[in-house]
């Protein structure tokens, strides 16, 4: 089971750093300025996300969480970058977004499916997590 709990809280906070990582990228192309602002709210959540996985970690283990590989941060940047290379509009740099938030889900779907028996703080997070995602696509598809 501990494995179990810390398995989640790992693949949690990957999924917080990717979406920080990824809102990064965008933001450096984005111009619109109320796009911006979501962007910096989408960002301050996977932030709180990442600092509940840090806070709660340590119940279950005496070291860090997980966090992306240089390679997927690097693979992030350069999707981006290619994604956006013809089409930087805010329609576009939202749709990046929806894709890598679309897919977070899925996995955090999968967890909640698969791990029925985690502690029930990991699970709490990984709900607030997927919640806090599927909220996100809202907020974006306004921009598509």
């Amino acid at each position: 089971m501990e494995n179990q709990n810390l398995n989640i809280l790992d693949e949690v906070n990957k999924g917080a750093t990717m979406g920080m990582n990824a809102i990064s990228y965008v933001n450096d192309k984005a111009s619109n300025y109320d796009f911006k602002k979501v962007l910096d709210t989408e960002y301050k959540k996977y932030e709180e996300i990442s600092k509940r996985v840090n806070d709660l970690y340590s119940n279950y283990s005496n070291d860090t969480p997980h966090k992306t590989n240089s390679m997927d941060k690097m693979m992030t940047w350069y999707g981006v970058q290619m994604q956006t290379m013809m089409d930087d509009s805010t329609s576009k740099l939202s749709e990046l977004l929806m894709k890598g938030t679309n897919m977070g889900i899925i996995e955090g779907r999968r967890l909640l499916n698969q791990n029925e028996n985690a502690a029930h703080d990991v699970k709490n997070i990984l709900n607030d997590f997927v919640a806090m995602q599927e909220d996100s696509v809202e907020t974006l598809k306004k921009y598509l």
